[in-house]
């Protein structure tokens, strides 16, 4: 199927399309995992190690077992052998990494859960948590263990580099982060004596998944596993895995044959939930005198936690594979490493080694402006694929599917030449100021997604997909491509989702998938519905669809930022930034927005904020929001956004992936600017955050090697 085949090339501006994913929100009437309640029901509290890495001699219990409301206290000797966790193995796997539920001999991380208390209410169990006496003896930590990885080589990129005009080299590293979403971790277990199953309302991005791995560790038939996603207060990747916590409390409700209750608090978050980026990258870029790409030598460390989540090399896998993001280098020499470390768990967060890969690119390419004279604009110009060259394979073998890669640099020139006035002006002031440029590449996920379109006899439809939802305007999506394509009006339009019971199997909500993926299964479905209706079927009539694409859709865009840095604090102020991305098919534009406002403001976040800190032993330094620095509204700069439309050929919508965008090329475009305010004072590279302090020290060591 063509993409969008027999829908209209107008009316898809969305401007008059309710929201429908909100309104219950707005009105307070939404449900979290921490709002169902059961008669009976346990609440589960976890203690957690002080120190990152000790033998563990010991864990007196016995005083905890005898408080009052304790139902069970859990150590890692109560607790069967369990099952394998399962690995997305985009990377080959040195070995099989393991899953600990609460520790055995060993300690691994500070904050790994040792014990589980189960009591009658919240108050009980953390009373008796604090009557759980572990006996600990320190040891060193144990050395990164290699656990992926993966070289890509096209040509001989040393020669290639040897014989260059000009080599610029550069350095990244990006700060560990955490997630934060609104809502903590947490999931609430119904178990049902009569079935001897589980209802499960899992804050989570992917609940067919969650029902997958819960039933091979548990060594349960699935169908004792129903899996709810209720309303789930952001995720941003750090819910796209199984947590060990999350295992114990669905063992313990059928174990002890009561419901059982668990919502992480924020600082177990801090501690125990997967931290993202943490990536430490490095290339070689070699180019002509006059600015032609010759050769692309890269590097990535990407280290993981003590334990692997589902998606836990991801990010090692597009730091590296993304790589040369839409620039047409045929030499490369690319490699990616993965290795298992004594820390808490690390994972995707939003963008998952997509803006490792695209940081790294443009700040060689920042550096190759420098080195030989040529204006930044211009030169990424001259090496992005054309348009007439696409479908385009990278040397890392991926397919660029489509795209107006210069059309795009030419539609931000003329904002590009004004900021560059903007900034000799300031400068002529006395001032720091800077411009930076970001192109990037995003492609969203691949495979496959679900969707049953049903069309009852009082003319209403129902929808019910794979996909999940945590704030992607997603039922407001799916409701207009059906109302238009079925000619329905959007009142009788209904979208169900993240419910395994009564959804159809699906992926969930991760990799940008959704539209293109989850929204091409629900268009197809509607099309065959109509087909059924014109073959002369009268309703009820029911669709189901596994649409599977024919590769990943790749968006793009650029981003122009200005920045101001103060003299004397070091202080940097965004002035403004540009964004101008290209989504394929919009079916939504103003959710399209939402979700690239969000994104800046994460990517201003690592670019400009945030940053985990751990000391020598392995202790958490910024373990809540008085030390984490989240950005605030007042910290957002303006922020104004173009668009383009170059439909996917690869999917039947033609939309491509966008939800990752801001963190994509927002930091980029912040750092290049920085660096710029900062090149009169001789400063050449700086690492985020970029801390008023950060960026004040680099201010003095150039000044005093200019003395």
């Amino acid at each position: 199927m063509g993409w969008a085949k027999g829908m209209p090339d107008t009316g898809w501006d969305g401007g008059d399309m309710p929201d429908l994913d909100t309104a219950h929100l707005l009105r307070g009437t939404g449900q979290f995992a921490a709002d169902i309640q059961t008669d009976g029901m346990l609440h589960m509290q976890i203690l957690r190690s002080p120190v990152a890495h000790a033998d563990l001699l010991s864990i007196e219990a016995a005083v905890a077992r005898r408080c009052a409301g304790v139902a069970a206290v859990l150590t890692a000797r109560d607790l069967p052998s369990l099952g394998d966790f399962p690995v997305n193995p985009v990377l080959p796997l040195a070995f099989t990494p393991s899953f600990p539920l609460l520790a055995r001999t060993r300690t691994e991380a500070i904050g790994q859960p040792i014990a589980a208390v189960l009591a009658t209410s919240p108050e009980a169990a953390e009373h008796a948590i604090d009557r759980i006496t572990p006996d600990y003896r320190e040891t060193k930590a144990t050395p990164p263990r290699r656990l992926a990885e993966k070289r890509w080589r096209t040509g001989d990129a040393n020669t290639a580099l040897a014989t260059s005009d000009i080599v610029v080299e550069a350095q990244v590293s990006h700060p560990l982060l955490a997630p934060s979403p609104m809502e903590p971790r947490g999931l609430a277990v119904a178990y049902d004596a009569v079935t001897q199953s589980v209802t499960i309302w899992h804050s989570t991005q992917t609940p067919h998944r969650s029902r997958t791995a819960l039933s091979r560790i548990l060594g349960l038939n699935p169908d004792r596993l129903r899996i709810i996603a209720p309303d789930v207060g952001g995720a941003f990747g750090m819910k796209s895995s199984i947590y060990p916590e999350e295992v114990l409390a669905v063992w313990s409700a059928l174990h002890l044959k009561r419901s059982v209750l668990w919502i992480a608090t924020r600082s177990e978050d801090f501690l125990s939930g997967t931290h993202g980026r943490g990536t430490l990258t490095h290339g070689r870029l070699g180019l002509t005198a006059d600015g032609r790409f010759t050769a692309l030598q890269a590097r990535i460390d990407a280290p993981l936690g003590h334990w692997v989540p589902n998606s836990g090399l991801i990010t090692g896998w597009n730091a590296a594979r993304v790589l040369p993001s839409g620039y047409d280098i045929a030499t490369v020499d690319i490699e990616t490493k993965v290795s298992l470390t004594d820390a808490p768990p690390r994972g995707i967060y939003r963008g998952a080694g997509r803006p490792e890969a695209n940081m790294l690119m443009e700040r060689l390419i920042a550096k190759a402006s420098e080195a030989s004279g040529l204006d930044p604009l211009m030169l990424r110009r001259r090496n992005l694929v054309s348009r007439h060259a696409m479908p385009h394979r990278t040397a890392t073998g991926n397919l660029l599917d489509s795209g107006c890669y210069r059309a795009a640099l030419d539609r931000i020139a003329r904002r590009y030449k004004d900021a560059c006035t903007w900034r000799d002006s300031r400068r002529a002031q006395g001032h720091l100021a800077g411009v930076g440029l970001a192109f990037y590449v995003e492609p969203s996920g691949e495979g496959w997604e679900s969707a049953q379109v049903m069309l009852g006899p009082d003319g209403k439809v129902d929808i019910a997909s794979g996909s999940s939802k945590q704030g992607q305007a997603r039922a407001s999506a799916y409701a207009r491509i059906a109302a238009q394509v079925l000619n329905v009006p959007l009142s009788r339009v209904s979208v169900r989702c993240g419910d395994t019971a009564t959804c159809p199997e699906g992926i969930g909500a991760l990799a940008s998938r959704s539209t293109a993926i989850g929204a091409s299964a629900v268009l197809t479905a509607c099309h065959e519905l109509n087909q059924r209706q014109t073959a002369g079927e009268t309703p009820p009539i029911t669709v189901d669809t596994r649409y599977e694409t024919r590769g990943q859709a790749w968006g793009y865009g650029i981003y122009l930022c200005r920045i101001e840095i103060d003299q004397d604090t070091g202080k940097p102020d965004v002035v403004g930034l540009h964004c101008l991305d290209d989504a394929g098919r919009a079916v939504l534009p103003w959710a399209i927005e939402g979700q690239i406002r969000g994104g800046v403001a994460q990517g201003i976040g690592e670019a400009l904020f945030e940053r985990l800190v751990f000391d020598e032993a392995g202790q958490l330094l910024t373990g809540s929001l008085m030390d984490y620095a989240l950005p605030r509204a007042s910290d957002m700069p303006p922020v104004t956004i173009e668009k383009m439309e170059t439909p996917s050929p690869l999917n039947a919508l033609g939309a491509k992936g966008v939800g990752e965008a801001g963190t994509i090329g927002a930091p980029p475009a912040i750092l290049n600017a920085a660096l710029d305010a900062l090149a009169p004072l001789g400063v050449r590279d700086l690492t985020m955050p970029l801390t008023p302090c950060a960026v004040w020290t680099a201010m003095q060591t150039a000044r005093k090697d200019t003395e």
